[in-house]
């Protein structure tokens, strides 16, 4: 494809334009020959005259045959390379649509000249002050995105704009259910994420709001989902989340009450009494950024990652403690095979990815045997008595920063339709549980999950030993325990010789802890920094280890997947605690001296070295970009064989040719990750776990 060709190594892409459009322009391409080489020429379906084809002038280019083909706006009302006055200054905008009764006012202004938006929305900011244009919008071939100038500081994402027999009232005012929220998902159609929507809300609104980001985000969050779910089960009721045309004090009043309902539907993440503190104007601005985005989807990582941001701002990686990716996640879930029979806690939750994908594990299971199809809106859909029992009763998440809590409550709240025991506690000083048990407050939000974690207590009236069947946990790895009182109570905390050390790694008292909380035969996933599987000092750890539990298994993560927070390399242990017997009185794991052990590296590094996730170039079945690792392959769409339609030869060509690229990609994801050979590994060996589902 000849626009491809000129495309290349620039940030501009074709992504959002048919293939019919592509296809026209190409199809009016002229060349001329110069001493520098040949250059690429189209007629201006504006100006009227040749213009030489660069890549953000293919992009105009395309950008005015939608305007015309798709918006219905007449030729005579747009204008290319409209001066916009600044003093004695003058500067041009790339695209303007004219007001259609006064011709000569500029109504929408359309930048594709910057290619990375932050510099697009201020140039975007800087036209619409000179001009009063009302609407903007910028794009870059790839992503898009709508802005209504509200006042010269505030410009609110809106979801489009509007054809030409429209206005921006009819725009805000059209009913919006939550089918109509499907269809115009900002981070679909968009293709941007939750969280550089937050990063831009907090630069333009939130930095100077005088709150604290963290919670005015939460609570707006808070507030989306509960809206969106009620949505979801009422198919006929228009969102509330959404500004219709209200005054920015009229949509205050309207998401004050929705906030009421969310905080008496799900109890004890809010106080009763907390109230939004963002002034009217700012709310508005914040509203119109959300309420086109979906947040519900079949596992939450669209909210995950936004919340990932906002807790490490909160100073969170202070104590070593990071949000594992969603598909480290996945990788021990699929590996450990929990059932709907099994108990499994977290012991250092963070935003409870363990537990919440442990749920969708078994549910899918359950609805497996009850031949129910999982939809991707399986979040937000009812569950079934049995998928309801099932999180109420067997899923615990503990976790010692009260702010990663209350995100892992909402979150198991929405995954478990209104259960949850998620739990305000220091797992490593489990010797003071019960003082926080005496506090009122504590007591009102945590007590019904406490009474049940107290049921799988190996001894009545202690707090040190349960009988959970599986954890899973990424502990924090940062800082040392220095109080004498909680080192007396950890074997490791002790020397070769048996003295008592005066500090020790938080994650090495978790590698007891974790051990003491489950039953003989129950198994555990913990990331571990690497050095603990390394270093010579260490070796008293990995003997402790070996004398307690079977070790199953150790996969190596690469060092970019907890970037940007930390370079840390770290491996994922799995074990089993020797002994236990299944309901036949078969033992789970016999204890022995020698046997097989499962190491893996993964090789594809799924993050690039300053953090941000590297994808393939194809969705999942729920729409979302898959990201390139090799722990286990992903559940993806396959794709249909392309069809010539009515065009030449050559651009059939080409396009053959990019399908042939992504079938490639598709037909090496079907490969066997690290999760599929452990499976493998794991039946070989007669694992418990495994040989049950044979």
């Amino acid at each position: 494809m000849l626009l491809q060709e000129i495309l290349k190594n620039s940030n501009y892409k074709l992504d959002l334009f048919s293939a019919d459009s592509i296809m026209q322009l190409e199809s009016k391409i002229t060349t001329k020959e110069s001493k520098s080489g040949i250059s690429y020429y189209v007629l201006c379906l504006i100006r009227d005259k040749e213009i030489k084809l660069t890549p953000e002038e293919i992009v105009r280019q395309l950008y005015l045959d939608k305007l015309i083909n798709e918006y219905q706006y007449p030729k005579s009302r747009i204008q290319v390379e409209y001066s916009v006055h600044f003093g004695r200054e003058v500067k041009r905008a790339d695209i303007v649509v004219m007001d259609k009764l006064q011709i000569t006012s500029a109504y929408i202004i359309i930048e594709v000249k910057k290619p990375k938006l932050k510099e697009g929305k201020e140039q975007l900011k800087s036209y619409c002050n000179a001009t009063g244009a009302t609407m903007a919008v910028w794009s870059n071939g790839n992503q898009i995105s709508y802005y209504h100038r509200k006042d010269p500081n505030y410009f609110e994402s809106i979801p489009n704009i509007p054809t030409s027999d429209k206005s921006l009232k009819d725009i805000l005012n059209e009913p919006f259910t939550f089918d109509d929220l499907i269809k115009t998902d900002i981070l679909t159609i968009q293709k941007r994420s939750l969280r550089d929507i937050i990063t831009e809300m907090e630069d333009e609104v939130l930095a100077n709001a005088g709150v604290d980001v963290f919670e005015e985000v939460f609570k707006l969050i808070f507030i989306k989902l509960y809206d969106e779910l009620e949505g979801a089960r009422d198919k006929t009721r228009n969102l509330d989340f959404k500004n219709y045309g209200e005054s920015d004090s009229e949509l205050k009043v309207k998401i004050e009450k929705l906030f009421n309902k969310a905080k008496k539907k799900w109890e004890g993440v809010f106080n009763e009494d907390e109230k939004i503190k963002l002034s009217p104007s700012h709310l508005s601005v914040c509203v119109g950024s959300l309420e086109k985005i979906k947040l519900f989807n079949s596992n939450l990582e669209v909210i995950d990652d936004a919340f990932e941001y906002l807790v490490n701002k909160s100073a969170k990686g202070e104590k070593g403690q990071y949000f594992t990716p969603r598909y480290v996640i996945d990788m021990c879930v699929k590996m450990l095979n929990p059932t709907k029979e099994e108990t499994m806690i977290d012991t250092a939750s963070g935003s409870c990815g363990f537990p919440i994908h442990t749920c969708f594990y078994v549910w899918k299971q359950i609805y497996k045997e009850k031949g129910i199809e999982a939809s991707h809106l399986f979040t937000a859909e009812k569950k079934i008595p049995e998928c309801e029992d099932y999180v109420k009763e067997k899923i615990f998440g503990v976790d010692f920063d009260e702010r990663s809590v209350r995100v892992s409550k909402m979150l198991n709240l929405i995954a478990g339709d209104g259960h949850t025991n998620v739990l305000y506690l220091n797992s490593i000083d489990y010797e003071r549980w019960e003082e926080w048990v005496k506090d009122e407050n504590w007591n009102d939000v945590y007590n019904e999950g406490f009474k049940k974690l107290k049921k799988l207590r190996v001894n009545k009236n202690e707090n040190r030993d349960f009988s959970f069947d599986i954890l899973m946990a990424n502990p924090p790895f940062a800082g040392d325990i220095k109080e004498s009182r909680i080192l007396s109570r950890y074997e490791l905390s002790k020397n070769a010789n048996g003295k008592l050390q005066s500090k020790v790694g938080r994650d090495i008292l978790f590698i007891e802890r974790n051990l003491d909380m489950l039953k003989p035969g129950g198994r555990m996933a913990i990331v571990l920094p690497q050095g603990r599987f390394n270093n010579s000092s260490d070796k008293y750890i990995r003997e402790f280890i070996a004398d307690k539990a079977r070790i199953l298994a150790v996969v190596g993560l690469h060092g970019n997947v907890f970037k940007p927070h930390t370079g840390t390399k770290t491996s994922v242990l799995f074990l089993q605690k020797w002994g236990g017997e299944d309901e036949n009185g078969q033992e789970l794991c016999p204890k022995c001296e020698d046997y097989n052990i499962f190491f893996a590296t993964m090789s594809e590094p799924s993050k690039d070295n300053s953090g941000e996730k590297i994808y393939y170039p194809l969705l999942d079945s729920h729409g979302h970009l898959v990201v390139r690792h090799d722990l286990f392959h992903p559940h993806l769409e396959g794709e249909e064989p392309i069809k010539q339609s009515n065009e030449s030869q050559e651009s059939f060509n080409e396009r053959m040719c990019e399908y042939q690229k992504r079938y490639e990609t598709y037909k090496d994801l079907q490969r066997d990750g690290i999760t599929e050979a452990f499976i493998e590994f794991a039946k070989a060996e007669n694992l418990s776990f495994w040989r049950e589902r044979e």
